[in-house]
């Protein structure tokens, strides 16, 4: 079998670097960055829908991953679960959405199987996901806001390093788990990631800069460690991307890597500052 992580970017010596992917990737991005702000600018049963159906969305990609094997009957429900996870926090809150989980869960398990756990695993994540969104974009303009300024550092990381490494290349970032990552991209992203979430920071709040910068770098390093995160496991699945849904990107699992646990270090910062009904407040306000 191929090395799942090959990367028809990493030319030969002397070859120029094929761009013909960027097309595509720009204008998959524009739709992706549009959707995501209009349903987080809505907020309620709207935002709450489209992270339910994104997470069962990647939820089917971990399925079919960890299977190995088309979907089944009891795939499809674990799916739907996940999905309402998210739609039915505005009514019943975290304890809603985490019961469905917990429900899921048990559904995974009673399905059996060597991947059983790795069923649990995927819908314990995204389950914890789905709260830290949902409670980030609460219900005031400041959960805007800081949904604005967690994408901003995540998806400035993601292309940053993407460009960086590519048209620089050099020393490998950790070859055994994804070839194609570079440390040239790595500080690249952790330079633009940082840079852009601070400007971001500097313009809607008034709370002290070098706060907004150790926070950004932060969550640009976690964004980086969440998508070697998911090139390992997919790495031990030995597939290259999760899905194709998204021209030029690959799959959901492959675009939300980088969010995962930056947004659960969201949560636990908001949460710990001003407490877990104002996690927006507590991230963006000292």
């Amino acid at each position: 079998m191929s090395d799942p992580d090959h990367h028809a970017t990493e030319p030969a010596p002397g070859r120029r670097r094929s761009w013909s992917d960027l097309g595509p990737r720009l204008l998959s991005a524009a739709v992706l960055v549009t959707l995501t702000a209009t349903a987080l600018y809505i907020g309620s049963y709207v935002f709450a829908a489209v992270v339910g159906a994104v997470f069962g969305g990647a939820y089917r990609e971990w399925e079919t991953m960890v299977t190995r094997a088309p979907l089944t009957p009891g795939g499809m429900v674990l799916i739907g679960l996940v999905a309402l996870s998210g739609l039915i926090y505005p009514v019943f809150g975290p304890l809603g959405t985490m019961t469905v989980i917990g429900l899921a869960c048990a559904v995974a398990i009673a399905m059996r199987g060597e991947e059983a756990p790795w069923r649990v695993l995927g819908l314990v994540v995204y389950g914890a996901i789905i709260v830290a969104a949902l409670a980030m974009r609460g219900e005031t303009v400041a959960g805007v806001w800081a949904g604005v300024y967690l994408g901003t550092v995540v998806w400035m990381t993601d292309s940053a390093a993407f460009f960086t490494g590519r048209q620089i290349g050099g020393e490998k970032l950790a070859p055994e788990i994804s070839p194609s990552k570079t440390w040239s991209g790595a500080a690249g992203g952790l330079a633009l990631g940082t840079g852009a979430g601070l400007l971001v920071w500097v313009l809607v709040t008034d709370s002290p800069w070098w706060i907004g910068l150790v926070l950004s770098a932060t969550i640009s390093v976690l964004g980086q460690l969440g998508d070697l995160s998911e090139s390992a496991v997919k790495r031990h699945f030995r597939i290259k991307d999760s899905g194709d849904i998204i021209p030029g990107h690959g799959g959901l699992m492959d675009r939300l890597d980088s969010l995962t646990f930056g947004i659960l270090f969201v949560l636990l910062v908001g949460t710990l500052h001003a407490g877990y009904g104002a996690v927006a407040e507590g991230l963006l306000y000292w």
